[in-house]
């Protein structure tokens, strides 16, 4: 008679085009109890308002109802990290239905994309691409300048779950982490990673850094930046204040500061574009006032074919895919079903974004 009353919760999920029928298997073995729609989404149609008001719990990268669709819904769970793409959805600002994000799951291949990157320009892979290419043994390629990543310095501009990962990699190549975040962290406690982990990875108790920095304005971040950094990796969210965060006056800073011998400080950017003034990094690679860049991320995207960053020496780009892979979907659904589980006892959700700090 106690369950007489109880109905499933209604989830939905919005996939692009047409999801594989394995993924499809996935979800619903990720979610026994529920009754579960996963509608397919064509570009430039809208999801008709029914499917919406059906659902209980709402899983989707940027598809959102209207609001008098909502009604019925007690979560809203995100595919992204950030939601910097939904915040003027009036779902964010006139609701106060729960968002959660996937902050979490991105950490073990973004990790592997930066380290990729890293090793790349540092044991001169394209060149021996180049040779293999053309039948061609030649040692003479691999001259000057080839190094590994063994005593370097790598500072971390947004220790998030993200960072965390890259210092767990950094750390086993045998190199030191300088943490950088917006709010204090004195105490060990306050060091913890309180967001989703995926089991076996980052740095659940802030244990590897050597050292921690904090700050927002720009004097701290180039206080940060003046600690003799070999690498700096850009992990931040996009909000207000860290639009143009990096320019020419911080990568000299971070230049003048840098006395390794092999090479200038490199720059990795997995965070959003406009953090960094595009422009200002093309003219630091020219000059040689860095070494090199890895950029997952740009500004506009897509990078227009003309755009100089191109032809920037030692620079790789990507087109914002260092966090796909087979394990994406699967992931940001284990932090669904966790909070499902935790809206049934009562308790706080995790990942949960906090409406007027842009994540």
């Amino acid at each position: 008679m106690g369950d007489a009353g109880f109905l499933p919760e209604h989830v939905l999920v919005i996939y692009y085009q047409s999801m594989p029928v394995e993924l499809k298997e996935v979800i619903r073995h990720k979610f026994p109890d529920a009754e579960v729609t996963i509608y397919d989404v064509q570009p430039g149609v809208p999801v008709p308002s029914e499917v919406y008001q059906r659902a209980t719990i709402l899983a989707t990268f940027s598809n959102l109802p209207d609001l008098k669709d909502s009604k019925n819904l007690k979560l809203i769970h995100t595919f992204s990290a950030g939601v910097d793409h939904l915040l003027q959805n009036p779902i964010l600002q006139e609701t106060n239905i729960p968002i959660t994000t996937s902050s979490g799951i991105h950490g073990p291949p973004i990790a592997e994309w930066t380290v990729m990157n890293w090793l790349v320009s540092s044991r001169k892979y394209v060149k021996g691409y180049e040779a293999q290419k053309s039948h061609s043994w030649d040692k003479s390629a691999y001259g000057p300048g080839l190094h590994d990543q063994v005593g370097k310095k790598v500072g971390i501009l947004g220790y998030g779950s993200i960072g965390r990962q890259i210092a767990r990699v950094s750390q086993a190549l045998g190199m030191t982490v300088h943490a950088y975040t917006a709010t204090p962290r004195p105490t060990p406690e306050s060091r913890h990673d309180t967001g989703y982990i995926v089991p076996g990875t980052g740095d659940p108790d802030g244990s590897i850094p050597t050292s921690w920095h904090h700050g927002t304005d720009r004097e701290a971040i180039r206080s940060f930046l003046s600690t003799g950094l070999d690498h700096l990796v850009v992990s931040l969210p996009l909000t207000p204040q860290t639009t143009r965060l990096l320019g020419a006056e911080e990568f000299a800073i971070l230049s003048n500061q840098s006395h390794h011998h092999t090479s200038k400080p490199y720059v990795t950017n997995i965070s959003r574009g406009k953090v960094i003034d595009q422009k200002a990094l093309v003219d630091a690679l020219h000059s040689g006032v860095l070494g090199g860049a890895a950029l997952d991320v740009t500004d506009p995207e897509p990078l227009p074919k003309d755009d100089p960053l191109w032809d920037a020496p030692n620079v790789q780009i990507s087109p914002h895919v260092s966090a796909l892979g087979v394990e994406y979907f699967p992931r940001s659904l284990d932090i669904l079903a966790l909070n499902l589980e935790r809206i049934a006892r009562g308790e706080p959700l995790i990942n949960s974004y906090t409406r007027g700090k842009g994540y």
